[in-house]
């Protein structure tokens, strides 16, 4: 079976240029829903309160929800070439604010455009791009005895080990892909002679 994946920014970035004498702040981030779309959008604002626009731009779950705002820039001239760089970059889940200070300068429509898109690209290029897969949260709990043939076996699955809680016994928490887990639960039974079998925690997107 064929595993899902999605491509989304990789981290909270801003970056900035100058046109004109105007200065302009991309401001670029992953979010999950609505909610917290609005909530970057809202903690931009206030930030950058004295700003002459906080223009933005956000696209969730593939275009199942999306938005634009020109807060005040003549029609179509911000908000909109703004989410044509997350739809053309071919990312979702993300939210772009554009922070711009007028410096005297007006530069037309045409230049408005311009200026929004290259500023909203700047903003991507520093959060960068990631590609995410189903990945699950595990646990296993085992003897001593078990722990260093598991510490090398897990990772041969491309699993990433987190914690490990040193008890009566030794709990590992681990991170794999959704489509290799089954194989892992099998190998981990089947070193174990059926003693230890991993148990899931959660299963969410995340860098396989």
């Amino acid at each position: 079976m064929e595993e899902k994946r999605y491509v989304t920014l990789g981290r909270t970035a801003s970056a900035e240029m100058i046109e004109r004498k105007s200065r302009f702040i991309g401001h670029a981030a992953h979010v999950e829903s609505v909610e917290e779309a609005n909530a970057f959008i809202d903690k931009i604002k206030a930030e950058y309160s004295d700003a002459t626009h906080n223009v933005y731009a956000y696209e969730i779950n593939g275009g199942a929800a999306a938005r634009a705002s020109d807060d005040g820039e003549p029609s179509g001239t911000a908000g909109i070439p703004v989410l044509d760089v997350i739809r053309k970059s071919g990312f979702t889940d993300a939210v772009i604010v554009v922070t711009r200070y007028f410096g005297g300068i007006l530069l037309g429509a045409g230049g408005l455009v311009r200026a929004y898109s290259a500023a909203a690209k700047l903003a991507v290029d520093a959060a960068g791009i990631v590609e995410l897969g189903k990945v699950c949260d595990m646990t296993l709990t085992c003897q001593y005895q078990d722990l260093g043939r598991l510490q090398n076996e897990l990772p041969k699955f491309g699993a990433t080990i987190g914690e490990i809680d040193y008890g009566a016994d030794v709990t590992i928490i681990f991170t794999v892909a959704e489509s290799g887990a089954d194989e892992l639960c099998a190998r981990v039974s089947e070193m174990t002679g059926g003693k230890v079998l991993p148990e899931l925690l959660e299963t969410r997107y995340g860098t396989v």
